[in-house]
Protein backbone atom coordinates (compact mmCIF):
# COMPACT_ATOMS: atom_id res chain seq x y z
CA UNK A 1 0.00 0.00 0.00
CA UNK A 2 2.67 2.91 1.23
CA UNK A 3 4.38 1.22 -2.05
CA UNK A 4 1.99 2.21 -4.34
CA UNK A 5 1.37 5.81 -2.64
CA UNK A 6 5.35 6.53 -3.30
CA UNK A 7 4.65 5.75 -7.01
CA UNK A 8 1.67 7.71 -6.98
CA UNK A 9 3.50 10.60 -5.13
CA UNK A 10 6.69 10.00 -7.47
CA UNK A 11 4.54 10.10 -10.79
CA UNK A 12 5.43 12.92 -12.72
CA UNK A 13 1.56 14.15 -12.83
CA UNK A 14 1.38 15.04 -9.39
CA UNK A 15 4.66 17.31 -9.38
CA UNK A 16 3.76 18.93 -12.21
CA UNK A 17 0.52 19.96 -10.84
CA UNK A 18 2.24 20.91 -7.06
CA UNK A 19 4.39 23.06 -8.99
CA UNK A 20 1.66 24.63 -10.84
CA UNK A 21 -0.56 25.59 -8.00
CA UNK A 22 2.55 27.17 -6.34
CA UNK A 23 3.48 28.95 -9.55
CA UNK A 24 -0.65 29.99 -9.98
CA UNK A 25 -0.73 31.02 -6.43
CA UNK A 26 2.25 33.40 -6.87
CA UNK A 27 1.17 34.91 -10.15
CA UNK A 28 -2.42 35.53 -8.18
CA UNK A 29 -0.41 37.72 -6.06
CA UNK A 30 1.54 39.68 -8.65
CA UNK A 31 -1.66 40.32 -11.27
CA UNK A 32 -3.59 41.29 -7.90
CA UNK A 33 -1.06 43.74 -7.03
CA UNK A 34 -1.37 45.17 -10.14
CA UNK A 35 -5.21 45.28 -10.53
CA UNK A 36 -5.12 46.77 -7.38
CA UNK A 37 -2.58 49.04 -7.86
CA UNK A 38 -3.34 50.28 -11.39
CA UNK A 39 -6.84 48.95 -12.92
CA UNK A 40 -8.75 49.72 -9.57
CA UNK A 41 -7.97 53.55 -9.99
CA UNK A 42 -8.23 53.50 -13.64
CA UNK A 43 -11.83 52.16 -12.77
CA UNK A 44 -12.39 54.82 -10.20
CA UNK A 45 -12.51 57.61 -12.79
CA UNK A 46 -15.14 56.08 -14.02
CA UNK A 47 -16.86 55.57 -10.80
CA UNK A 48 -18.10 59.55 -10.47
CA UNK A 49 -18.64 61.24 -7.18
CA UNK A 50 -19.41 58.36 -5.58
CA UNK A 51 -17.12 56.99 -2.66
CA UNK A 52 -18.04 53.19 -2.90
CA UNK A 53 -16.70 52.77 -5.76
CA UNK A 54 -17.78 51.81 -9.55
CA UNK A 55 -21.66 50.61 -9.69
CA UNK A 56 -25.49 52.04 -8.76
CA UNK A 57 -27.79 52.19 -6.02
CA UNK A 58 -31.38 50.44 -6.00
CA UNK A 59 -32.65 52.40 -3.84
CA UNK A 60 -31.73 56.01 -2.91
CA UNK A 61 -31.83 56.34 0.53
CA UNK A 62 -30.40 52.87 1.83
CA UNK A 63 -26.41 52.48 1.37
CA UNK A 64 -26.88 48.62 1.65
CA UNK A 65 -28.15 48.44 -1.79
CA UNK A 66 -25.53 49.43 -3.64
CA UNK A 67 -24.19 46.95 -6.62
CA UNK A 68 -20.59 47.31 -6.84
CA UNK A 69 -19.69 46.51 -10.49
CA UNK A 70 -15.74 47.86 -10.17
CA UNK A 71 -14.57 44.55 -7.89
CA UNK A 72 -16.62 42.20 -10.86
CA UNK A 73 -14.66 44.03 -13.40
CA UNK A 74 -11.43 43.70 -11.45
CA UNK A 75 -11.90 39.84 -11.00
CA UNK A 76 -13.10 39.50 -14.73
CA UNK A 77 -9.34 41.35 -15.34
CA UNK A 78 -7.72 39.18 -12.67
CA UNK A 79 -8.89 35.88 -14.28
CA UNK A 80 -7.77 37.00 -17.75
CA UNK A 81 -3.78 38.06 -16.37
CA UNK A 82 -3.39 35.42 -14.80
CA UNK A 83 -4.61 33.07 -17.96
CA UNK A 84 -2.93 34.68 -20.23
CA UNK A 85 0.52 34.47 -18.20
CA UNK A 86 0.38 31.04 -17.14
CA UNK A 87 -0.36 29.92 -20.86
CA UNK A 88 2.47 31.92 -22.83
CA UNK A 89 5.16 32.15 -19.41
CA UNK A 90 4.15 27.54 -19.18
CA UNK A 91 1.75 25.89 -21.56
CA UNK A 92 3.28 27.23 -24.89
CA UNK A 93 7.45 26.54 -23.85
CA UNK A 94 6.72 23.41 -22.40
CA UNK A 95 4.53 22.32 -25.20
CA UNK A 96 7.18 23.64 -27.37
CA UNK A 97 9.63 21.87 -25.45
CA UNK A 98 8.38 18.07 -25.64
CA UNK A 99 7.61 18.91 -29.43
CA UNK A 100 11.20 19.34 -29.81
CA UNK A 101 12.66 16.50 -27.77
CA UNK A 102 10.18 13.82 -28.29
CA UNK A 103 10.85 11.21 -30.79
CA UNK A 104 8.53 11.52 -33.39
CA UNK A 105 9.67 7.95 -34.62
CA UNK A 106 9.40 6.39 -31.81
CA UNK A 107 6.17 7.07 -31.12
CA UNK A 108 3.34 4.91 -32.66
CA UNK A 109 -0.47 5.16 -32.99
CA UNK A 110 -2.69 2.52 -31.36
CA UNK A 111 -3.54 1.48 -34.59
CA UNK A 112 -0.37 1.03 -35.71
CA UNK A 113 0.27 -1.08 -32.48
CA UNK A 114 -2.22 -3.51 -32.93
CA UNK A 115 -1.12 -4.01 -36.23
CA UNK A 116 2.15 -5.30 -34.89
CA UNK A 117 0.73 -7.22 -32.29
CA UNK A 118 -1.60 -8.69 -35.66
CA UNK A 119 1.11 -9.73 -37.41
CA UNK A 120 3.23 -11.00 -34.77
CA UNK A 121 0.20 -13.62 -33.86
CA UNK A 122 0.22 -14.48 -37.57
CA UNK A 123 4.31 -14.92 -38.03
CA UNK A 124 3.55 -17.37 -34.47
CA UNK A 125 0.49 -18.96 -35.82
CA UNK A 126 2.49 -20.04 -39.16
CA UNK A 127 5.78 -21.26 -37.54
CA UNK A 128 4.00 -23.48 -35.53
CA UNK A 129 2.26 -25.03 -38.43
CA UNK A 130 -0.92 -23.94 -38.04
CA UNK A 131 -1.35 -25.10 -34.31
CA UNK A 132 -2.45 -23.02 -31.74
CA UNK A 133 0.26 -23.05 -28.76
CA UNK A 134 -0.47 -21.85 -25.00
Amino acid sequence: MLKGFKDFLLRGNVIDLAVAVVMGTAFVAIVTAFTNGIVNPLLAVFGGSNEVGLGFQLVADKPATFIEVGPIITAGINFLLIAAILYFVLVLPAASAKKRFSKEDEKLSDSEVLLQIRDLLADQHNSAGGKHEF
